[in-house]
């Protein structure tokens, strides 16, 4: 038991309820340390300098061990942990990210074949029809950031668009993203800067493709060179930066929040800046590689 506990007074008491609850178990877990942090936090760090310095002193401490526990929590779920390892060339780790993008690829398949079924010319279903809705939508969308002249490229972007959007939703189900590794983002960003130089090369040959970069005058050839380095690593971290930074703050709410009230959050969040996201990345690829072949 704290010190200074059995003295009388009801916010004495309160004071007590919050230490005791700080000593429990799993900070993280318990709906009533949440709602006693809320306490603390809103209401009696303004005013806790009116008790005994044991008091304060006490407070402190275990605040000091919450923040701890949460950043250890936070770490624990950034880390991209090795599922298993595949016993050639030394021992191959297969990461978590790369087996939860297995498992959207394999739901992708499975869903495609089980969709395309029995299609028809004529008298379709409604289950047809709402597929080919929701396929000239996402075709009509990428084309039209892609332009007239790169329209062929528009199905490998609607792929990319739908993996990204399932994979930045997927944490509502349990799985870790696996837009949360690094590796992941940067895989991405590579095959969309190898995506764009080779349409342009495909566009407008190899020497043509070459004079590009010393347009409009010879003097920014090195800057247009290095923009082949720029523009991966840009789309990279901005895509990690911003799953990131949303799921760090989803974490901070649920731990400061009782349950349920971090819900109205979840949907920005997990959902509506998660779709946000995948739409930034394929609008940004389709813009350079528009840029390209013009």
């Amino acid at each position: 038991m704290p010190e200074n506990c059995h003295e009388p007074g009801a916010l004495r008491g309160l004071i007590c309820f919050i230490q005791k609850s700080w000593h429990g178990p799993d900070f993280r877990s318990a709906a009533d340390s949440r709602l006693s942090a809320v306490v603390y936090g809103f209401w009696l760090e303004p005013q806790h300098r009116l008790f005994g310095g044991s008091v304060r002193k006490n407070i402190r401490k275990e605040g000091k061990g919450v923040m701890e526990n949460l950043a250890e929590g936070l770490m624990e779920e950034l880390n991209c942990e090795t599922v298993f390892t595949i016993p050639v060339f030394g021992g191959i780790g297969v990461a978590e990210s790369v087996v939860v993008t297995w498992i959207i690829m394999a739901f992708l398949v499975l869903l495609s074949l089980i969709l395309t079924r029995n299609l028809k010319v004529h008298g379709i279903s409604k289950r047809q029809a709402a597929l080919e809705y929701i396929v000239t939508w996402l075709n009509n969308l990428v084309e039209g950031m892609l332009g007239e002249h790169a329209k062929e490229y528009a199905p490998y972007l609607v792929t990319v668009l739908v993996y990204l959007g399932i994979s930045n939703v997927i944490g509502l189900i349990g799985f870790k993203p696996p837009t949360k590794d690094l590796n992941t983002t940067a895989a991405l960003a590579l095959m969309s800067i190898i995506l764009i130089e080779m349409a342009g090369i495909r566009k407008k040959g190899v020497k043509k493709w070459a004079k590009s970069f010393a347009q409009p005058v010879a003097v920014i050839a090195p800057i247009n060179v290095l923009e082949i380095f720029i523009r991966p690593l840009s789309l990279c971290m901005r895509l990690f930066g911003n799953v990131l930074g949303a799921f760090v703050i989803m974490e901070l709410i649920k731990q400061i929040l009782p349950v349920g009230l971090p819900l109205p959050f979840s949907f920005y969040f997990d959902i509506f800046d998660g779709l946000i996201q995948a739409y930034v990345f394929v609008f940004l690829t389709s813009l350079f590689v528009k840029e390209a072949v013009e």
